[in-house]
């Protein structure tokens, strides 16, 4: 039985972390972030910054023989005014590879958010503690996959044995951008996002750039994927750009343009992966901007646009499918790298029959399953753009 005299304390470092493209050191300790200094320092929105700091497929990867382990982090958890309250982020093990308990850290800062008039209001609180214990004898391959949705300072690792940083499994990297789907929104954890499934099925180390109603092809982050090492890359645009009301057709083709180029001046030659919007019925036809809807007891999403206006280049998801598959197609003439993958055949009208999304968006633990199935299906085998 261990005691607090076993423990070792081992300072967490980058040589630890996986998934982080940066790390800021803070009052209480150490920040992963998902997008590098000098990106955050041109972002002005709060929401991708709230996005970004989340640490969706960020994991601690460490070597030990260690059969005990804690781990105290300073949670920022969310409340929506006028929403049921949110569940605590949830910490996955793996233990060489194998899934091997899951928790949470209670207490942490409170982030309360009100949709309707954009208010903003910081609680600050304490640092809590995730232990796991009983942990197989001998050395070991140990990940702990950070909660994708919740702001994580990692305060102290402490173990009854010492620790190195994991192996390098030798796996190709797949580097992913999106939106709030990519980012995990209503998965049930931090290893059965979409993108984390289609990871493990593909045999790949994932770099997650999904940003809840952040893929608004920001050039900064274009690049971040340019400068971030990678053998697989790809992007999934479209929803966030509609339902933000951010551009019309005019502007939507040369900046996806010069998104892809500026990725591929950093990656001339990997392959490069264009995936259109998933289903999303409320925003098939309909422009954006989208709207918070508390009227049924929780939260719905409605599209407030009028379709009338797509004659004068207001975007829809339809629209935006078809200016991708365009491109791809007219790029991949000079770029035999580049693909294209409609995101119906993801989630598509009979999924949205036996699935339909909760909130009208964002798809359930159930849909994250079977997208990520998909999309290993479609990428990763047979002729797909990842094989």
């Amino acid at each position: 039985m261990s005691t607090t005299d076993d423990w070792i304390t081992t300072p967490i470092t980058a040589d630890l972390l996986r998934g982080a493209l940066d790390l800021e050191r803070t009052e209480r300790g150490l920040l992963p972030h998902r997008l590098p200094a000098r990106a955050r320092a041109q972002n002005n929105d709060g929401q991708l910054a709230m996005a970004e700091s989340q640490p969706s497929g960020v994991r601690l990867a460490l070597r030990t023989r260690a059969t005990a382990l804690e781990l105290d982090t300073l949670p920022t958890k969310r409340v929506y005014a006028g929403a049921p309250p949110r569940p605590d982020g949830v910490y996955e093990l793996l233990v060489d590879g194998r899934p091997a308990g899951r928790g949470s850290v209670a207490g942490g800062n409170t982030l309360t958010i009100d949709m309707t008039t954009g208010t903003v209001d910081l609680e600050p609180g304490p640092a809590g503690t995730l232990r796991f214990t009983d942990l197989p004898g001998g050395s070991k391959d140990i990940e702990i996959w950070l909660p994708h949705n919740e702001t994580t300072e990692l305060v102290a690792l402490r173990t009854n044995a010492p620790v190195e940083p994991g192996r390098d499994p030798g796996r190709r990297v797949w580097l992913h951008h999106g939106s709030s789907i990519s980012h995990g929104s209503d998965a049930a954890g931090p290893t059965t996002t979409w993108p984390a499934l289609a990871a493990s099925l593909g045999g790949v180390e994932l770099v997650n750039l999904g940003f809840g109603g952040g893929a608004l092809l920001d050039p900064f982050t274009a690049r971040a994927m340019r400068d971030t090492p990678a053998d697989l890359i790809s992007v999934k645009i479209g929803i966030n750009v509609v339902n933000a009301d951010l551009m019309r057709l005019r502007a939507f083709g040369p900046a996806v343009h010069g998104f892809l180029d500026t990725v591929r001046e950093g990656h001339p030659t990997a392959p490069l992966l264009v995936v259109s919007p998933i289903l999303c019925p409320v925003q098939e036809d309909t422009p954006g901007p989208l709207a918070p809807d508390f009227s049924g007891g929780g939260v719905r999403f409605v599209a407030t646009g009028d379709p009338a206006e797509r004659a004068s280049g207001k975007l829809t998801l339809n629209v935006i499918r078809d200016e991708l598959s365009r491109i791809v197609r007219e790029r991949a003439a000079e770029d035999e790298n580049l693909h294209h993958l409609d995101g119906r055949e993801l989630y598509g009208a009979a999924d949205a029959v036996d699935l339909p999304l909760p909130d009208g968006i964002h798809p359930d633990a159930a849909t994250h399953r079977l997208i990520g199935e998909r999309f290993a299906e479609l990428a990763f085998a047979g002729r797909g753009a990842f094989a």
